[in-house]
């Protein structure tokens, strides 16, 4: 789970969206401090981005770096705050920003935010390091005795809530070793370098403290355990309300668990902080005491200002890693003995989980935060623990839900015991199939996984339909607005298209026979896609993935924005959206300030975008743009870097003038020789695969080798290919599996997919090469497994499909099966929209219509594989595999029904 999703639901029901249009868009101005709501005052600027508001002094030219001071504030006592803060900044002309209003301030500092910016609700910018005390000594004593969480990522001065680091003012970027952009400083010699802005305080290494830092940092340092009986022997989670750490008690040598509180921060729905929700886990707790499916209370105490409550070590593994090991679908051909065993496994172990709560709730408690990740389980899986009680209550109070996972978050009807009921019942059926993410969405989806849990495992959907009726109580099509049934004249294509969603619970979802129903399923999600549109906003026309609220560019990008979407239409024959090519030509007419160049991520995607549109001139000047840049300060990757440029503008140079092809043709050049370099002189990037790793560099050499025959290219790809290769390991099968820290990484943006693809183009001029031929072999079974939790292009199902529908290794029909099967598994991942077919994005928690993570890239896998004329991504054309429909009989176990 990447908790950074949740913020983006808070704002739209459907899908996800900046957080600051949670609370100014949804309920107006008055949602705001006072001070926001106030016009500028005389000679000085005020502007709005994402979660800040800023207010500047015109004329004001501040230095791009150095000391700047960060207030934070409790819920109760920022206006407060930010009234005084503002009263002293304006006179002194000192440029400042805040966070306008307390539903974004509780959101930032909310139990699963971001740790590094959690706390910040103020930044003053002095105007020179000789400024710099004056100003934070001043703030100190205007602040004494406020409240406010400590600031992870800076030094606190005092006791109170102000706050300093080194960093960046003016927004500048460079590549961080694993090849992202980051926010930049820099150094001595001019150079930029990554400015750290993790949960840690980092000053660079040149940067001398001012002499009156010294004492409040040797007061940061003098804070530990030297005083407890106590010692930590390592980590086993973080969250922005604290930590949670494995230790050793030193009188006895038992080992206990350690769970921090820090105050202020890690705020649950109803403004609780973590140490008041620690507090009710102790209380929680001890009520249970004697039961065996609870860990015991040993000790609380205090640290600083953080609060520990000191836990009984349970030993074993959590339900959800013991069900990931086992978990039968994995497997390309999970045996039907397996299938049995698993069945009956899911089946005992949720007895022993439905037992351990009912025992708790006949204690008077509610645990209102169960899930699969706070269950453990027993080394001979006969014994089951409920961990976290953070947000426990009586039955008797009947509270309402304050923090949740989100495959078990319970309707915001439900309350107090009711809201444990719901996620045994999501359990219920995440133990066959993890998928109750997309109840978030909408919760009839339940009767069809059960259906499908019921064909796959051969247990009789009477026994799910309790589950499923808990999960449905009180399901309306009102509460699921996104399924609602209508008739209309489809516009774009001339006809009228039929109701393809059905709002009865017994009968979810679309009325299309498969998704291999090819072309009526493609012109539903054209239909789908172009209906989401939202052309009145300047930052995005199509909803998609978080990502597009990271940069000016997001919106518009080709991974995440409309530029990828209109290709995606136009590659499948789909239905067009004109208007929309229309809002992206208004949009790169002026590109804002700090808008990547990149392929994936910025200009050079869209103009090859434009291009392909018939937009020559825009795209050629846009193209221009690009190759008048900097561009020696780019990663070397596809997405954002040298690849993609490269790739983009040599495609771009072919189609313009005479002269501006030799600018293009210069400029792309350029970047080729960088990802060469890149390869042999400049450090390897910690990232693999096609997006952001060696293999994206790999796919730019072999299409150069093609353009001009030099075999020296086909070297500099062969290099590109083993660097990434070299970080896979094989599995228990055999198979080649990228590495991603913990994981293995089937998938096509960043795992095996991704690399075969590539290694499959350059064997078609090297087929000799039996190193890459087998290291081909052993990636694919990767792609073969019979379930993928997300459904994506990039980093699910979708992009499989195209990697086996482009891809000639192999059998056929083995193939045409397997694509046949994972086509089924989409059609499990369907979520109506306007009664289309449209699909979850990344996390499953909302809907995305973007290429990288939703239904644009969802529609060009299956135009890869179903497609009279087959689809393709940029740069990988289709290598004339077999279509999927020449294949024999559907087999495996995810059935092909919508």
């Amino acid at each position: 789970m990447n908790p950074e999703y949740a913020a983006y639901c808070e704002a739209d029901r459907v899908f996800y969206d900046a957080p600051h249009r949670s609370s100014a868009g949804r309920q107006g101005e008055g949602a705001l401090y006072g001070p926001a709501r106030e016009a500028a005052p005389e000679g000085w600027e005020r502007s709005r981005r994402g979660d800040w508001l800023s207010l500047s002094p015109l004329g004001l030219r501040v230095p791009s770096q150095g000391w700047k001071i960060h207030v934070s504030a409790g819920l109760d006592n920022a206006e407060s705050v930010l009234r005084r803060v503002l009263d002293y900044c304006l006179p002194r002309r000192l440029p400042v920003k805040f966070i306008p209003g307390p539903a974004l301030l509780h959101l930032r500092n909310a139990k699963y935010a971001d740790r590094a910016g959690s706390g910040k609700f103020i930044t003053v910018y002095p105007h020179s390091e000789d400024q710099f005390q004056d100003v934070c000594e001043g703030l100190m004593a205007l602040l004494e005795g406020e409240h406010g969480p400590y600031i992870l990522s800076d030094l606190r001065c005092g006791s109170g809530p102000v706050h300093v680091r080194y960093g960046a003012f003016a927004p500048r970027f460079c590549p961080a070793p694993d090849g992202r952009l980051v926010p930049a400083v820099a150094d001595p010699q001019g150079r930029l370098v990554p400015d750290p802005r993790g949960p840690s305080l980092n000053i660079p290494a040149w940067v001398t403290p001012p002499p009156f830092l010294l004492p409040h940092l040797e007061a940061r340092k003098a804070v530990g355990l030297a005083d407890v009986p106590y010692s930590v022997e390592g980590a086993l989670h973080f969250s922005n309300g604290g930590g949670v750490y494995l230790g050793r008690d030193t009188r006895s040598g038992e080992r206990v668990v350690l769970k921090e509180a820090r105050p202020y921060a890690g705020l649950a729905a109803d403004g609780a902080d973590a140490v008041a929700r620690l507090e009710r886990e102790r209380v929680a707790l001890e009520q249970l005491t004697g039961l065996d499916c609870v860990p015991e209370v040993r000790d609380t105490l205090d640290i600083g200002e953080h609060r520990f409550l000191v836990l009984q070590h349970v030993p074993g593994a959590t339900l959800n890693a013991v069900f990931a090991r086992r978990f039968p679908l994995s497997q390309a051909e999970p045996t039907p003995e397996l299938i049995a065993e698993h069945a009956a496994w899911a089946t005992r172990l949720y007895g022993l989980v439905e037992r351990a709560v009912l025992d708790v709730h006949e204690r008077g408690v509610v645990i209102s935060d169960l899930h699969m990740s706070n269950i453990m389980v027993s080394e001979d899986e006969s014994r089951v623990v409920l961990l976290d009680f953070e947000a426990a209550s009586r039955t008797d109070e009947r509270r309402r839900q304050i923090v949740a996972n989100p495959a078990f978050v319970a309707p915001s009807d439900r309350r107090g015991a009711d809201i444990d009921r719901y996620a045994l019942a999501c359990l219920r059926l995440a133990l066959f199939l993890p998928l109750t993410t997309l109840f978030a969405i909408d919760r009839r989806k339940a009767a069809r996984l059960a259906e499908e849990i019921s064909l796959i495992y051969g247990i009789p959907e009477a026994r799910l339909r309790p589950a499923v009726e808990e999960i449905l109580r009180d399901a309306t099509p009102d509460t699921a607005p996104i399924a609602k049934t209508r008739t209309r004249t489809g516009t774009q294509t001339g006809t009228t298209a039929a109701v393809v969603a059905d709002d009865r619970p017994d009968a979810w979802g679309p009325s299309v026979s498969a998704l291999g129903d090819w072309p009526r399923s493609r012109d539903s999600m054209a239909r789908a896609i172009i209906d989401s549109r939202t052309p009145e906003r300047d930052d995005r026309c199509f909803p998609g993935d978080i990502a597009q609220f990271a940069s000016p560019a997001g919106g518009q990008s080709f991974g995440y924005g409309a530029a990828g979407v209109l290709h995606a239409l136009r590659e499948t024959g789909a239905p067009s959206c004109p208007e929309a090519a229309e809002w992206l030509l208004a949009r790169v007419k002026s590109p804002a300030p700090g808008t990547p160049v990149g392929f994936y991520d910025g200009l050079a995607g869209i103009a090859w975008t434009l291009d392909r549109l018939g937009h020559q001139d825009q795209a050629t000047e846009l193209a221009l743009l690009v190759a008048k840049q900097p561009l020696e300060g780019l990663t070397a990757d596809l997405h954002s870097g040298y690849a993609g440029v490269a790739l983009a503008l040599h495609d771009l140079a072919r189609a313009a003038d005479t002269q501006d092809a030799a600018v293009l043709a210069d400029a792309a050049d350029r970047c080729t020789a960088l990802a060469a370099r890149s390869l042999t002189d400049g450090p390897p990037t910690s990232r693999t695969g096609l997006l952001h790793g060696a293999t994206g560099i790999a796919l730019l050499f072999v299409r150069r080798y093609e353009a001009t025959g030099d075999p020296a290219l086909l070297d500099l790809a062969a290099t590109a290919l083993r660097r990434d290769l070299a970080r896979c390991q094989e599995g228990a099968d055999g198979a080649l599996l990228v590495v991603e820290g913990k994981r293995t990484m089937p998938y096509l943006g960043a795992g095996s997919a991704g690399l075969a693809t590539v290694i499959d183009d350059y064997l078609r001029h090297r087929p000799g090469d039996e190193a890459f031929a087998a290291a081909l072999h052993a990636l694919l079974p990767a792609s073969r497994s019979a379930f993928y939790v997300q459904p994506g292009l990039f980093r699910g199902v979708a992009g499989l499909v195209l990697q086996l529908a482009r891809t000639s290794a192999g059998e056929p029909a083995d193939r045409q099966r397997v694509i046949r099967r994972h086509t089924a598994l989409l059609g499990l991942h369907v979520m109506p929209y306007q009664g289309e077919v449209a699909f979850p994005g990344e996390q499953l928690m909302r809907l995305s219509m973007d290429l990288s993570t939703g239904t644009a890239g969802c529609l060009l896998a299956l135009g890869s594989a179903l497609g009279d004329t087959p689809a393709s991504l940029p740069f990988l054309p289709p290598n004339g595999a077999h279509r999927a429909g020449q294949g024999g009989p559907q087999t495996g176990p995810i059935r092909g029904r919508c």
